[in-house]
């Protein structure tokens, strides 16, 4: 059978989340309803793969999912196919693409790139609402850059872990956290992006909530490296909703979505 790669976008608000659940909306229910049209081995109930799990409310613009088809389909024409059946659901598939029968979706996955975005303003966000996390006043950004340092590079991260966490350790490393600020009408929005090979459950949230009490100055930076020491859930911050948290890729050995006549990035048609 035929396997293909699926990048992923979704507005996570109307969904209980990417895993299918018997008795709430997700994300991979949808997009396997979509494919029950298309592909008589998934009527069967074959199911499909992906990257990351996330949470109820969390947005993707960069997930990628795998699927075992019966029809060895067009790229082109099965992403368009898809976006059909995918109506009017928030949820569009960016690409598709064949892959080798090896490749899996999670677990050949070499890292995973969130962003989380947080508006301080005073007034009522709308063009906005559901898409950030909104506070009130603005952080300081030096602050949380300076926080955000504790974090880098491979640690016991329980203190930044969900309590019904299932990874079999909380030992991660995390490659970068980013923190930038824009001005916008009114306000301000932050963007902290964070990349890593795999994340605990709730880790981003509790990380981005533990720094924004930094940013309002209710926590000194130094309390970032005391609490991720404590190994301690009850040491962490709040862990900040989950409207700002978005998927934004996924890193792989070969990108899978690369069209396979185009030449490596820096080389001319002749390869040189």
């Amino acid at each position: 059978m035929p396997r293909f790669a699926l990048q992923v976008e979704y507005d996570g608000a109307p969904f209980a989340g990417w895993q299918a659940q018997a008795s709430h909306p997700s994300v991979q229910g949808a997009v396997e309803a979509a494919l029950a049209r298309l592909d008589a081995g998934f009527a069967a109930g074959a199911r499909i793969a992906a990257a990351g799990r996330t949470d109820a409310g969390v947005h993707a613009t960069g997930q990628v999912a795998h699927a075992d088809l019966v029809r060895d389909w067009d790229p082109f024409r099965l992403t368009e196919a898809l976006n059909w059946h995918l109506k009017p659901a928030p949820v569009a598939i960016l690409q598709a693409a064949r892959v080798p029968d090896d490749f899996h979706a999670r677990f050949s996955a070499m890292e995973r790139r969130y962003l989380f975005r947080l508006v301080a303003r005073r007034a009522p966000m709308t063009h906005l609402r559901g898409q950030v996390w909104q506070v009130l006043n603005p952080l300081d950004v030096a602050a949380m850059r300076a926080g955000a340092a504790h974090l880098l590079g491979h640690h016991d991260f329980t203190t930044f872990r969900s309590s019904i966490c299932q990874a079999k350790s909380p030992l991660k490393s995390l490659d970068a956290i980013e923190i930038t600020e824009t001005e916008i009408p009114q306000g301000h929005e932050y963007r902290f992006s964070l990349r890593a090979r795999s994340f605990l459950h709730n880790q981003v949230r509790s990380i981005v909530g533990t720094l924004e009490r930094v940013g309002t100055g209710s926590w000194a930076s130094e309390r970032v490296a005391h609490a991720l020491a404590a190994r301690d859930r009850a040491a962490c911050g709040p862990v900040c909703p989950p409207q700002g948290l978005y998927l934004t890729g996924v890193g792989y050995p070969c990108d899978p979505f690369r069209l396979r006549d185009d030449p490596p990035r820096g080389e001319g048609p002749t390869g040189r």
